[in-house]
């Protein structure tokens, strides 16, 4: 078998491996950066609760219409205002999980998502 760079089999391809991983970073950095572009909005009780979150994780909006305050039932309320944001931020990790792998053709990187 014919060695290659440094004695390794096929050494000879390591410009094309270092330039395709280059490309993979380049390719990170922009779907990161649309991930990070991306909003989207959480909202229950018939829209009575709706929660902006940007995908940096950041909460843009909270909009509460004002038949859902009932003082008598802030706990309800506070239900409403959890889960709409848990709504918003579950869109925001697909949204980000789906454009981080389109880069990496499915494989899961520690630490990108």
């Amino acid at each position: 078998m014919a060695k290659g760079f440094n004695g390794f089999p096929g050494g000879g391809n390591m410009q094309a491996l270092l330039q395709q991983a280059q490309k993979m970073q380049r390719d990170m950095q922009v779907a990161q950066a649309h991930a990070e572009a991306f909003e989207a909005e959480g909202s229950v009780g018939g829209g009575a609760v709706k929660i902006k979150v940007n995908g940096k994780y950041e909460v843009l909006a909270v909009e509460i219409k004002p038949e859902a305050v009932d003082p008598s039932s802030v706990d309800l309320l506070q239900d409403m205002v959890k889960s709409a944001a848990n709504e918003a931020i579950a869109k925001i990790r697909s949204n980000t999980d789906a454009a981080l792998s389109k880069v990496t053709g499915g494989m899961s990187i520690p630490g990108l998502s």
